[in-house]
């Protein structure tokens, strides 16, 4: 299992939580996703990781990297 860390921006509520979780939990490398409101952490967990699409695919979600 391969493990990345994000620090974004823009997480404010448990509804931006729950988008984050879905939209990257749809791509199949993806195993599971946390989210931390307070810090702007994201952690995403699973085999075969593109942090560059991660990254973007948060960007275009409305969370940049911080």
């Amino acid at each position: 299992m391969q493990t990345e860390h994000f620090k974004v921006l823009n997480i404010k509520c448990a509804g931006c939580t729950t988008n984050i979780k879905n939209s990257l939990t749809e791509q199949n490398i993806v195993n599971d996703v946390e989210v931390n409101i307070d810090s702007g952490e994201v952690i995403v967990n699973g085999q075969g990781l593109d942090r560059h699409m991660l990254t973007e695919k948060l960007a275009n979600l409305g969370y940049p990297e911080a």
